[in-house]
C-alpha cells in the first residue's frame, strides 16, 4: 500500500479535519492542490507560479512545493537562488523551515534540487519522512500548490494521491493528450482516483481549450467507467508569457493585463469558488500542526 494512501486515514484517528485553529480563530483547512502533466514541456511549473501569484492577490497565504525533486524549476522561473533545498532536509543537514524562501508577494517556496537523481525515486521511508517534515512547518498556509514532475513515476503518483485536488495540464500536442490520459488512467485503475480537473495551456482561444478537453474526456468516459473530468479552463497563447519567463517573473506580476494573466486570475477564482470533491483524498500534509481543535 502506498504511503500516501495509508496516511489518508491517519487524521481520522487523531483530530477533526474540518477546521484548524490559530488562537481563538478557527480557519478552514489547507487546500492541497497537485498540478501534474503526462508530458514535460507543457508549461506546468509556469502555471503553478502564476496560480500562486493569483491566489496571493486574493489574499490567500500560499506555499509552493517544487515536487520535481531532482529537476528544480520554480526557483529558476522566479529568479531565486536558494542556498539549501529539500535534499539538505532529507539528509538531515537542515530543518524544513530553514530552506523555505520568499517568492513574489507573500508566497513561500519550498525549493527542490537539481541533478540529484536519487530524489526522483523516493523510498517508502522517505515518503513518510517527507510528510513528517511538512508537519513541522509553523507557517500559516491557506493553499499548498504542489508542482510535480511530468510522467507517471512513483513519486508523481505519490503526490497526486496525497493531495485533495488534482489538476492535469494539457496542450494541443497529441503527445500531451495521450500522456495526460496515461497519467489519469494509472491513478484511476491502480489507485481508484476518479476526480480530475483539466487545464488546457497554450491554446488559441477558449473554444480550442474546450475542444482539447472534449477529446480527452471522450476517451476517458469510454474506457474508465465512473471517472469525473472537469474543465478548469484554458490559458491562451500569449507572447507576454515567454517575455515574463525571460525576466524571471510571474506573468501575473510582470504583465498583469496580458490575456494569459487575466486567464490565471479567472482560473484561481474558479478554484476558490469550488470545493474539493467530498470523495477526494483526505490527507493533510499539515494536519498535525493545523488541526488543533
Amino acid at each position: 500500500m502506498d504511503q500516501a494512501l495509508g496516511l489518508r486515514e491517519t487524521p481520522h484517528r487523531r483530530e477533526p479535519r474540518n477546521s484548524r485553529q490559530l488562537g481563538a480563530v478557527v480557519l478552514p483547512p489547507v487546500r492541497v492542490i497537485c498540478v501534474s502533466s503526462g508530458k514535460g514541456g507543457v508549461g506546468k511549473s509556469n502555471i503553478v507560479v502564476n496560480l500562486a501569484c493569483a491566489f496571493d492577490l486574493m489574499g490567500k497565504k500560499v506555499l509552493v512545493l517544487d515536487a520535481d525533486l531532482g529537476l528544480a524549476n520554480i526557483d529558476v522561473l522566479l529568479g531565486l537562488t536558494p542556498k539549501e533545498n529539500i535534499s539538505h532536509v532529507l539528509e538531515g543537514k537542515r530543518q524544513l523551515r530553514e530552506v523555505l524562501v520568499n517568492g513574489p508577494g507573500n508566497i513561500r517556496i519550498m525549493p527542490a534540487s537539481s541533478g540529484v537523481q536519487e530524489l526522483t525515486r523516493l523510498t517508502d521511508e522517505q515518503k513518510l519522512q517527507f510528510l513528517q517534515l511538512l508537519d513541522e512547518l509553523e507557517t500559516d498556509v491557506d493553499i499548498l500548490l504542489v508542482d510535480t514532475a511530468a510522467g507517471i513515476s512513483d513519486t508523481v503518483l505519490y503526490f497526486n494521491l496525497a493531495a485533495h485536488e488534482r489538476v492535469v495540464v494539457v496542450t494541443p500536442e497529441p503527445t500531451s493528450l495521450t500522456d495526460a490520459y496515461a497519467l489519469i488512467k494509472v491513478l484511476y485503475t491502480r489507485h481508484g482516483e476518479r476526480h480530475f480537473r483539466i487545464l488546457a495551456n497554450s491554446v488559441h482561444n477558449e473554444k480550442a481549450g474546450k475542444s482539447i478537453f472534449a477529446q480527452i474526456s471522450k476517451v476517458a468516459d469510454h474506457f474508465l467507467d465512473g471517472i469525473s473530468l472537469d474543465f478548469l479552463g484554458s490559458i491562451p497563447n500569449d507572447p507576454d508569457v515567454p517575455r515574463a519567463v525571460l525576466r524571471q517573473q510571474a506573468l501575473v506580476e510582470a504583465f498583469p493585463n496580458a490575456p494569459a494573466a487575466r486567464a490565471f486570475i479567472t482560473i484561481a477564482e474558479k478554484i476558490m469558488k469550488s470545493a474539493p470533491h467530498p470523495n477526494n483524498g483526505t490527507v493533510q500534509f499539515f494536519w498535525k500542526r493545523l488541526l488543533k481543535v
